[in-house]
Order: C-alpha cells, then structure tokens, then sequence
C-alpha cells in the first residue's frame, strides 16, 4: 500500500521521483542488493546501470548510519542515493518501489485515493458467490 500513498500530491517527494513510479514498467522493477547487504525493489536507470556496471560513485560517508555498511567498498552510499533521489536528481539516485508500482498511472490526492479504496472495499464485500 506504502507505494501507491508516494503518487500522491500529499507526499513530500520531488515530482521526478512520483514521475518515476508513473513511468515505470513492470519490466523496470528490479530486485538489487543494496550496499548494506539488504535486497530491495528499485526501478531501473541510469544510476543502476551505472552501479551494475561498476562503475563505483566515490563518496566520504558522512553519516556512519549502518553497521553493515563498509563505505570504503560500497560502491555508493545507500542514504545520499536515496536523498537523492527523494529531492528529484535521478542521476544520482534511484527510487525503491513496491511489486506493483507499474500500476500507477497519475498522481492524486490521499483522500481521492482512500475514496477509491472504500469503493473497491464495499464492491468485494457486497459481492455474492
């Protein structure tokens, strides 16, 4: 549910980052590990390529936020790609995203969207076998 709430007009992030989700593919959901060791969903681009290919992003850490991260052999800093990202600059970050990201076509409010949810609530539980 947490994915369809970011294309929202409530949410904080940059309008690069809801575009993102709304240009996604379901071919573009990628599973990637990220440098703490954890696995995650991510849509694919640029800076994903760049990390699969290699390609290191050299960075001091300034934060020390994880234990499990090694900072002296990620190839990139997991917070600053995901404020990056937050903050709408793509080429030097990247978005998680739910399995089902791809669905979303358009940003909405949060009451338009809990509307929509009531709907199709009391649609499957009025429905008789």
């Amino acid at each position: 549910m947490g994915t369809r709430f970011v294309a929202t007009h409530e949410c904080d992030a940059d309008i690069k980052f809801k575009e993102a989700y709304i240009g996604c593919k379901k071919e573009d959901l990628k599973i990637i590990k990220s440098p703490v060791g954890l696995l995650g969903r991510a849509i694919q681009n640029s800076f994903l390529n760049k990390v699969s290919a290699g390609i290191k992003v050299p960075f001091r850490c300034p934060w020390k936020c994880l234990k499990t991260c090694n900072y002296r052999e990620s190839p990139y800093c997991i917070a600053l790609a995901l404020t990056n990202a937050k903050k709408g600059n793509l080429d030097d970050g990247f978005t998680f995203a739910g399995t089902n990201a791809y669905r979303i076509d358009k940003i909405i409010s949060v009451k338009e969207l809990i509307d929509t949810i009531l709907k199709e609530y009391e649609k499957v539980i009025s429905y008789k076998v």
